[in-house]
């Protein structure tokens, strides 16, 4: 982001970057390099051209399903790989286009490449790098969503304090993309800013401010010439936050400007409970399920069914999956939300892009793998299908009692059970199992004494419930005992439990005073946010209260914990700060 590029040069649909060098080369070398370069020049323009963008936007950004983000890199603070992802390939696209995306989304934030003062220009060899990986994508046949990213909260938000100099740095922004990008086929799109937010506002001095941008930005693409006359210009709401007051307020912009070629912007990533497991959002439960329904019907009462398309520009899950970290959304209920999400977004007609942040997550950069295909797999069946599911994915049988037999819920989602196996083996209805009205699906005890076998801690059995159509669902059978927390001593930036998780898996942390009140950070909760206050290290048998946590609490107060798993166990632990120092004991019952 920085200097106003000279007059940018208008760029054709020929060949890419890489084919000019490689033209070039042949010349230099002197080969007769007609036919290799005229097959690279044709894939180029034959992937273009193999898409035709239709006249009506809603059409369009239906054409744009599914989507893909190329999360924390050319919007990573302060240079493209400072977030710990690779610096782009055309590779990557050819990779994201293969596994079935038709369209990416290429969030940049343009700050430290940007002159802070006018005229705000943007640096040259940072625009010449945005876009090349523009072209890549699009020399790929994949639309293209190109924005204003994390400035959102870097500058932008200052505009309640300095409002003039805020506009003529966006304006100056978008002025300088615009003339870059001018002559780009339409299916690069631009989108007006990422989550905007305006810091010391009122709600109606936001959504004026809001507007105020989101107009500026639709009059400086439009009047730039070039492509950008018809282009596909995405506007968001306040936040991208699906709530009905944002979205009557995008409304309002959009009709005021009269364009039949805008696409309104949200995103969705749960209910935040559930996505970062805090106050108790252990389970994708009814509460969770029913947001998700209300944010989708929204969205298509508000926008869709008045003719303006929704491209759901972020979704996932905030804290899930990181592959850095003890996993904070237990693997079965984060698939029920995927498989969900996706039935709501066909419902709705709405175009989604997954957040990716990189290879800790979905994508793995450097291979170009997926970190974990069985989750990718349940994203991309909900695209087309519904899968069935269950109440949960594990059946806990406990090591120190006889075995009994052990349900589950089926949710059918509208297929039907076609049966359980176990790897090859179909498991035999009446004897390893019994089937109630359709949904109540109980594992006899012979059944679960012969997949435990020598009932070693842990999971010992993985069952596929298979439907109609759609995906399987695992059920892992988990061998368990009561977890065991030991007393402890340490200090405040280091204090663990030590526990004997037993074959059972930790799920959340409620803290309290004696006097009944909320302990730790998050005090609007007792229950605390995984990772953050609390999270499990079962390699090496403890369980860790971080220095944050610690830190929050009184002096010399008794606070109460108690750790829930998921078997449904409950244990309570005694910890107490004095200065940096902490004690924790376990709490018997009988204490």
């Amino acid at each position: 982001m920085h200097d106003i590029r000279q007059p940018a040069h208008h760029r054709s649909r020929g060949p890419g970057r890489l084919t000019c060098l490689l033209l070039v080369l042949a010349v230099m070398l002197g080969l007769a390099g007609g036919t290799s370069t005229a097959a690279a020049d044709d894939e180029v323009e034959q992937a273009r051209s193999a898409i035709r963008v239709p006249t009506r936007a809603m059409d369009a950004v239906a054409a744009m399903q599914p989507s893909w983000n190329l999360g924390n890199t050319l919007d990573a603070i302060p240079d493209e790989t400072n977030w710990g992802n690779p610096k782009v390939t055309r590779d990557l696209f050819t990779t994201i286009r293969r596994e079935g995306f038709r369209s990416v989304r290429i969030p940049v934030t343009w700050t430290d490449h940007q002159s802070a003062t006018a005229p705000y220009t943007v640096d040259a060899a940072f625009m010449s790098r945005v876009e090349e990986v523009v072209d890549w994508a699009l020399d790929e046949g994949l639309y293209v969503v190109l924005n204003v990213h994390h400035d959102s909260w870097q500058w932008i938000k200052k505009m309640p304090a300095d409002h003039d100099g805020v506009l003529a740095r966006f304006n100056s922004t978008w002025t300088q993309i615009s003339q870059t990008f001018r002559d780009e086929p339409r299916t690069l799109i631009f989108e007006s800013v990422n989550e905007p937010q305006f810091e010391n506002a009122t709600a109606e001095q936001k959504a004026k401010l809001l507007h105020e941008l989101n107009t500026s930005f639709h009059k400086i693409v439009r009047s730039s010439g070039g492509g950008n006359t018809d282009r596909l210009l995405m506007l968001p709401t306040d936040g991208c936050t699906p709530s009905q007051t944002f979205m009557d307020d995008l409304y309002a912009t959009i009709k005021s400007l009269n364009d039949r070629h805008l696409i309104a912007t949200v995103h969705y990533y749960s209910w935040y409970p559930f996505s970062i497991n805090i106050a108790g959002g252990t389970h994708y439960d009814e509460v969770a399920q029913n947001d998700l329904n209300d944010a989708f019907a929204r969205m298509r009462d508000t926008f869709v069914a008045r003719n303006i398309p929704v491209y759901l520009g972020e979704y996932g899950l905030l804290g899930w999956p990181d592959h850095n970290h003890p996993s904070r959304v237990e693997r079965g209920e984060a698939l029920k939300y995927y498989e969900q999400f996706g039935h709501a977004a066909r419902l709705a007609g709405v175009t989604t892009a997954l957040w990716d942040p990189g290879t800790w997550a979905y994508l793995n950069r450097e291979t170009l793998k997926w970190t974990d295909p069985a989750l990718i797999a349940w994203i991309k069946s909900s695209w087309t299908a519904r899968s069935g599911t269950a109440s949960f994915d594990k059946v806990f049988v406990p090591k120190s009692e006889p075995i009994t037999a052990k349900g589950l819920t089926l949710h059918l989602n509208g297929t039907k059970f076609r049966g359980l196996w176990h790897g090859r083996t179909k498991l035999v209805e009446g004897r390893d199992y019994t089937l109630w009205d359709k949904t109540r699906l109980v594992l006899t005890a012979d059944a679960l004494t012969r997949l435990t076998g020598d009932r070693e801690y842990g999971v010992n059995a993985t069952l596929q419930a298979r439907f109609s159509r759609g995906l399987s669902w695992q059920i892992e059978v988990v061998t368990y005992d009561e977890p065991v927390l030991s007393d402890a001593t340490g200090k405040t930036d280091a204090f663990t439990l030590p526990t004997r998780y037993q074959g059972d898996v930790l799920a959340t942390m409620e803290a309290r005073y004696g006097d009944g009140s909320n302990a730790g950070q998050t005090e609007w909760t007792p229950y605390q946010e995984f990772n953050k206050a609390f999270k499990p290290d079962y390699p090496n048998d403890t369980i860790i209260l971080t220095p944050e946590f610690l830190d929050a609490l009184r002096d010399g107060e008794l606070v109460t914990l108690t750790f829930h798993f998921y078997s449904g166990e409950k244990i309570m632990y005694h910890v107490k700060k004095s200065g940096d120092a902490v004690t924790g004991t376990r709490v018997t019952p009988a204490s």
